[in-house]
C-alpha cells in the first residue's frame, strides 16, 4: 500500500471519510515527516484532522495539542474515544488522583493524543515531565492567541516560545483560522519554527454571503425577526455586543413566539453547556450569544449567523460569521450594525493603559470601520486584509456587488464596480472547499427531499436519545452532516452503513444495529 493509500485507510476507518478536504492531506504528510507546520485555515475547513490523523497512525507515540478552552478540549477527547483513538485531556479540573494516572500513562505511551492548556504548559513541572512522554510532535490551536498583533491575544500563549528549548528535535505545528500576514509571521518567530512548510487555504468562502446594514435601535428588531422569520427552522447564530444585550433578545424573542437560548460568560458552566447542546443538537435553532459562544463549536449545518454590533476587528467578524456555512451549502452573514457601536468600542480602547495595545486596538478599529462603511467588495476586503490578493474586483455574494435580501428592503439599484466577477474558487492561495455563489456547491447531493427530511428527524430524535443516555454530546454521537447522508443512502446492513460519510469501522460496530433498526422502524 502507498503512502497515500495508507493516509486514505486511515481517514476511512477512523473517519469514514472517503477524500481529504483541500490541503489536510499536504499537512498530514508534513507532521509525518517531522516538519514543523504553520497553518490558517478558515473556521470549518478541518484542522483537528490535520494532527489527530498523524496521532493515529503513529503507535507508541504521542502528540500534545495545546489549547486553551477545556470544553473544546473534552469535546475532541470525546470524539477521539468515539472513533477507537486512545486521547485524554490534563487539567486542573480534574481529581489530583487522576491527574497522577493520566501522567502515568502518558509516559507509558498509552494516548495517541494529549491535550493541555497554555497555562498547564507554563508550570515548571511540566517540561520535565513531558520529557518522560513519548511525543511525536506538538501542535498548538488557535495560535493567533501567541501574537500581541492577533485580535485574540492571551500572554499565558507566549510560555510556549519554551518548547523548541526544550525539545529541539520534535516539530511544532501551529494552527489557526484567522490571522493577517503579520500575526503568521509573529506566530513562526515567537514558536521558533524551523523551515516551517505554510499551508494558507483561501480567505473567500464563496458559499457565504456579506450583507451590511447600518440601523438604529428601533429598526433593528424588525430587522431580526424579519430575518429569523426568513431562515425559519434553520439553525441559527446571534452575536450580541453585551450580555444584558444577549437576554434581552432572547427575551424578546420569545415574546414573538421564536424560541432561541441565551449563551455568555456569567452563566455556569452547566448551563452553558446544556444550552450549547440544546442548540448543536437541534432541539433550539436559535442561539443568542457574546463573543464567548463559538470557540470550537462543531455545526456544519449554520445557515445565517447574524451580529447585531460591529466587532471590534476584521479578525474577529471573520472568525466569527464563518462559522455559517461549513458544509459548504450557501448562508448568510448579516450585520445590523449602529453608530452607536461606534462610540462603545472607542470607549473600550480608551480604557486600554499599555499605549502600544491601545495603538494596536485602534488600528483593528479603523479596519473594521472601514469594512462596514466601505463601497468596496466584502470578499475582497477581507481577503486583502489577511494578505490574498484575488484576481477579481467584485463578486455576486455581497450587499456592495449587488446580492439583495428582500427581508432587508435593500434598493433595486445595485452598486457593481468595473471588473471581472468573481470565480467560484479564489486563485491565489489553496480554495477551501465551497461552491459557486448563493448555489449549492459543486458536487453538493440534492436537497433532502420530503420523505428522506421526515428521516432524518427520525434519525435526530434517535441520537439526541443515544447522546443522553451515554452523557454525551449529540454531535459526538453523529454529525448533522452525516444524519444527512445516511437519510440519503438508507442502508440495509453493516457493509452499506460504512459507505455513509462520517461512519467509521468502531462508530459502526458501536451504533450500526440501532441505527439500522431506527431505519427499519421508519419504513415500517
Amino acid at each position: 500500500m502507498s503512502p497515500d493509500e495508507d493516509l486514505l485507510a486511515t481517514l476511512r476507518r477512523y473517519w469514514g471519510y472517503e477524500s481529504f478536504r483541500p490541503l489536510q492531506q499536504s499537512i498530514v504528510r508534513s507532521l509525518l515527516s517531522n516538519h514543523d507546520t504553520c497553518v490558517v485555515m478558515p473556521t470549518g475547513g478541518g484542522k483537528s484532522l490535520c494532527y489527530q490523523l498523524p496521532a493515529a497512525m503513529l503507535p507508541g507515540k504521542t502528540v500534545v495539542v495545546v489549547s486553551p478552552l477545556i470544553s473544546l478540549m473534552q469535546d475532541q477527547v470525546a470524539q477521539l474515544d468515539q472513533m477507537g483513538i486512545t486521547s485524554a485531556l490534563l487539567n486542573s479540573s480534574l481529581p489530583s488522583e487522576r491527574q497522577s494516572a493520566i501522567m502515568r500513562k502518558a509516559q507509558a505511551g498509552a494516548y495517541r493524543l494529549l491535550y493541555l492548556s497554555p497555562e498547564r504548559l507554563s508550570r515548571a513541572d511540566s517540561m520535565d515531565w513531558l520529557h518522560r512522554v513519548p511525543v511525536s510532535f506538538f501542535a498548538i490551536d488557535e495560535a493567533h492567541c501567541i501574537s500581541e498583533w492577533g485580535h485574540e491575544f492571551r500572554p499565558e500563549y507566549r510560555q510556549l516560545s519554551r518548547l523548541r528549548q526544550h525539545f529541539p528535535g520534535h516539530p511544532i505545528a501551529a494552527f489557526t483560522a484567522s490571522a493577517t500576514q503579520r500575526v503568521r509571521h509573529d506566530i513562526i518567530a515567537q514558536l521558533q519554527l524551523q523551515n516551517a512548510d505554510r499551508y494558507i487555504a483561501s480567505f473567500y468562502r464563496s458559499n457565504l454571503s456579506y450583507i451590511v446594514r447600518q440601523c438604529d435601535a428601533k429598526t433593528q428588531p424588525a430587522l431580526l425577526l424579519a430575518a429569523l422569520r426568513k431562515y425559519s427552522g434553520s439553525n441559527v447564530i446571534i452575536y450580541a455586543p453585551t450580555i444584558a444585550t444577549v437576554e434581552s433578545t432572547v427575551k424578546f424573542l420569545a415574546g414573538e413566539g421564536i424560541a432561541a437560548i441565551c449563551y455568555h460568560g456569567q452563566m455556569d458552566s452547566t448551563t452553558r453547556r446544556r444550552n450549547q447542546e440544546a442548540w448543536m443538537s437541534g432541539e433550539v435553532p436559535v442561539l443568542v450569544g457574546t463573543v464567548a459562544f463559538g470557540l470550537g463549536i462543531n455545526k456544519a449545518s449554520v445557515r445565517a449567523v447574524i451580529h447585531l454590533s460591529m466587532p471590534k476587528s476584521i479578525e474577529q467578524y471573520y472568525q466569527e460569521a464563518g462559522r455559517a456555512g461549513r458544509d459548504g451549502e450557501p448562508a448568510d452573514c448579516v450585520m445590523l450594525w449602529q453608530k452607536r457601536d461606534v462610540g462603545l468600542l472607542t470607549h473600550f480602547i480608551e480604557q486600554v493603559t499599555d499605549p502600544t495595545e491601545r495603538q494596536r486596538g485602534w488600528q483593528r478599529y479603523h479596519g473594521i470601520r472601514d469594512f462596514v462603511e466601505s463601497t468596496r467588495c466584502r470578499h475582497l476586503q477581507i481577503c486583502k486584509h489577511f494578505g490574498e490578493t484575488p484576481k477579481w474586483e467584485t463578486c455576486t455574494a455581497c450587499d456592495v456587488c449587488g446580492c439583495e435580501m428582500d427581508w432587508l428592503e435593500i434598493p433595486r439599484e445595485k452598486k457593481m464596480a468595473a471588473g471581472k466577477r468573481a470565480p467560484a474558487r479564489a486563485v491565489e492561495f489553496a480554495p477551501v472547499r465551497g461552491g459557486k455563489q448563493k448555489k449549492a456547491r459543486a458536487g453538493s447531493p440534492a436537497p433532502l427531499s420530503a420523505r428522506e427530511s421526515a428521516l432524518r428527524e427520525h434519525l435526530r430524535q434517535w441520537r439526541n436519545t443515544t447522546a443522553k443516555e451515554s452523557s454525551l454530546p449529540a454531535f459526538v454521537v453523529m454529525h448533522d452532516t452525516t444524519l444527512d447522508d445516511l437519510s440519503r443512502k438508507q442502508p440495509r446492513n453493516r457493509a452499506e452503513l460504512l459507505q455513509v460519510s462520517g461512519i467509521g469501522e468502531l462508530k459502526c460496530e458501536r451504533y450500526g444495529t440501532q441505527i439500522l433498526r431506527a431505519l427499519a422502524e421508519f419504513q415500517g
